[in-house]
């Protein structure tokens, strides 16, 4: 359909509007430190900036993803490039937390509508050397995920925190120059009628969703014990409601019937957890604690996120020889290991000691990521690739919702070496927890070239 000059734009493209999610994600957690100063708040309030914004994401992006299947993929993806602009302008303006909360919602909502879409897209119009063409589509996602916080650490240094939305700019226009010339025009739009959206099992998720947030928040002074018997009858009067619905908006008979694959969800909501705390808790230790400023915090930062671009490859090797069983042990190791040596930092460790222990976690997450993906695949079939893959990206949410939680009960008040140490003791049993389903996982389904041959 596309010549291979148009399909090099139109990947772009897309790419630049993909980047957009994980780039505004990882950016932000070098500001936490500035907009507590900024706005006069506790590190619990300002969770709620990760916390919102990944709960809106895991129930946005099916949704936007099912509306772009219905009014169009390139309407759907422009009008995410609009929500997008309209947050990141508004955003710098924000005259408090929970004006900026709420401006970060709408950039979530915007982000969460260019993946979907623009992955209909590539699907749609690119047929040949399609792998390749996703391929690069995580290379956009990865890389921006893993400089986040070295630019946003640069940005904050000469342009304070503001400087973190305003960057958007460039990217966004560039991307929708580009859609607009290059992406394919839409189509009829399709009838409701059939798949219509699941409204209400939406409304159950997004309130099962904030019920369990309140509750793990509730740690922070003591265990909401109503809000852990609302979250339990609310999942409970959920998986009932979906059950019977025709179309759910959670296929939880998919998940019953595939146990195998609802532990690598819980594998991956676990990996999620420790990886975001760390990415989160780190900069603003550094910052507050040891008095770095936000240059040197991004500089330390690269340490965590981009060794993982160097080492996915080679375990993409890996794991096409010897399937993700024995990687995913590996990384789980790596993390428990990182964990522990967090209990050597202290406020006069070396900054070249500190930046070592972070590599390790960097080292980790080519291992576990990319094992993860490839283990889910193997063992569902091609026709239940759709749902398994919106699944696992819920469960990508939800290791960060949970994260936030997390940092919002240890850091309530403040940030000590202290509790830096209580939260990598966690961490660390959280791993253990992941290495113990990694050792039980089947060794004969893992295999990527058997994947590939279904």
């Amino acid at each position: 359909m596309f010549n291979k000059n148009k399909q090099l734009w139109l990947i772009t493209a897309v790419g630049l509007g993909v980047l957009l999610n994980p780039l505004n994600t990882s950016m932000i957690s070098v500001a936490f430190s500035r907009l507590q100063t900024e706005f006069h708040v506790t590190y619990s309030a300002i969770s709620w900036l990760i916390a919102t914004y990944y709960v809106t994401s895991a129930i946005a992006q099916p949704i936007m993803g099912k509306i772009s299947d219905i009014f169009g993929r390139k309407r759907i993806f422009l009008i995410g490039l609009a929500l997008v602009t309209v947050s990141s302008m508004l955003a710098p303006l924000a005259p408090s937390i929970g004006w900026l909360i709420g401006f970060r919602v709408i950039q979530a909502i915007g982000t969460s509508s260019l993946y979907p879409a623009g992955m209909g897209i590539i699907r749609s119009s690119i047929t040949e050397n399609q792998a390749r063409a996703l391929s690069v589509m995580s290379i956009f996602s990865s890389t921006s995920a893993a400089l986040g916080p070295s630019i946003g650490g640069f940005l904050i240094q000469y342009g304070d925190w503001p400087a973190i939305f305003i960057v958007n700019f460039p990217v966004i226009l560039i991307a929708f120059l580009l859609s607009i010339k290059i992406l394919p025009k839409d189509g009829p739009r399709k009838s409701l009628a059939k798949g219509g959206l699941d409204l209400w099992g939406i409304a159950f998720f997004a309130a099962l969703i904030i019920s369990w947030l309140f509750f793990f928040l509730s740690f922070e002074k003591r265990v909401n014990f109503w809000f852990l018997l609302t979250s339990l009858v609310l999942s409970y009067v959920f998986y009932k409601f979906e059950l019977k619905r025709a179309q759910p908006f959670i296929d939880v008979i998919f998940l019953k019937k595939n146990l195998n694959v609802c532990l690598v969800y819980v594998q991956f909501i676990c990996v999620n957890i420790v990886f975001y705390s760390i990415m989160f808790s780190i900069p603003s230790y550094l910052q507050q604690v040891r008095q770095f400023d936000a240059q040197q915090v991004g500089m330390m930062m690269l340490a965590l996120s981009g060794l993982g671009i160097f080492t996915t490859p080679l375990v993409g090797r890996w794991i096409d020889n010897s399937g993700s069983k024995t990687p995913l042990i590996t990384g789980s190791l790596i993390v428990i290991v990182g964990s522990l040596l967090i209990l050597l930092i202290h406020e006069h460790s070396a900054s070249l000691a500190i930046f070592a222990v972070l590599s390790v976690f960097g080292l980790s997450s080519g291992f576990q990521n990319l094992g993860l993906q490839t283990a889910l695949y193997s063992y569902v079939s091609a026709a239940e690739t759709g749902i398994a893959s919106g699944l696992f990206m819920t469960s990508r949410f939800m290791g960060t919702i949970l994260s936030s939680s997390l940092l919002g009960a240890i850091f309530s008040h403040e940030i000590t070496t202290q509790r830096l140490h209580g939260m990598a003791i966690v961490c660390a049993v959280i791993s253990l927890v992941t290495l113990t389903l990694s050792i039980f996982m089947p060794s004969n389904s893992v295999r990527t070239k058997a994947v590939q041959g279904r």
